[in-house]
């Protein structure tokens, strides 16, 4: 049967956050602070246990005061800055302005690279007509990224959690989302990455794929792998 609207999450489906260490280098350098190798790696492992880089491994270990938080932290931009910037200060970083400045180089476009066939399956789908939609459990406006790698203009809608207070797999989100395009459900597909939270989307009647979280170089071809054209394979 024909696709007539495909929706896809963000993290870990057509982009991928750098690594914790590449973010870190990154930080350190805007931030002029210089620190030994050993140190270097000292924090790059502490922040990664920690899981302060949003986008990156969950925590090992959860800070007391930071787990209830951490279950609703897409519900809104300020929750979501004190849940990572809460996590990151776990770790004794040389600098006290760090902190913030770790999450805002989150933000930007130079920390997130999109898959490599991440713009051949949306212009795909866009040349084929069917409505695209960007559905993600997020605490900021990740428009900018989509726009700065050139994929911004094979969007239709983007329905992003905190601006609408409620995370995945909560089928409100799901169902903005299809109307938004105009479409049935029944006539959209869900991509993603999380089982549980993408998965919300069958409650409506979407049929969900799924593909795997993995760095960029070694993901080539998931997401053409899934058949996603004008029609159900």
């Amino acid at each position: 049967m024909p696709i007539k609207g495909a929706l896809f999450d963000f993290s870990g489906t057509l982009f991928r956050i750098e690594s914790v260490r590449s973010w870190l280098a990154a930080t350190l350098a805007e931030r002029g602070v210089s620190v030994d190798e050993a140190a270097f790696e000292r924090y790059a492992a502490e922040l990664e246990a920690y899981g302060a880089l949003p986008g990156g491994p969950n925590p090992q270990q959860m800070p007391d005061g930071l787990a209830d938080g951490w279950a609703h932290r897409d519900e809104s931009a300020e929750l979501h800055r004190a849940v990572y910037t809460g996590l990151a200060r776990q770790v004794a970083l040389p600098d006290p302005g760090l902190y913030d400045a770790l999450y805002d180089r989150h933000l930007t476009p130079d920390a997130w690279r999109p898959y490599p066939d991440a713009a051949e399956v949306l212009a795909g789908l866009s040349e084929a007509g069917v409505a695209i939609g960007i559905v993600s459990n997020i605490g900021w406006d990740l428009r900018p990224v989509f726009r700065a790698h050139g994929l911004d203009r094979y969007v239709d809608a983007y329905v992003l959690s905190f601006e609408h207070g409620v995370q995945k797999p909560d089928a409100r989100l799901f169902h903005t989302a299809c109307t938004l395009l105009g479409q049935d459900p029944a006539d959209v597909v869900m991509v993603g990455d999380d089982r549980h939270a993408d998965g919300g989307a069958a409650a409506l009647g979407c049929e969900v794929r799924f593909v795997r979280h993995l760095p960029v170089s070694e993901r080539p071809d998931a997401l053409r792998e899934l058949g996603l054209t004008g029609k159900v394979a």
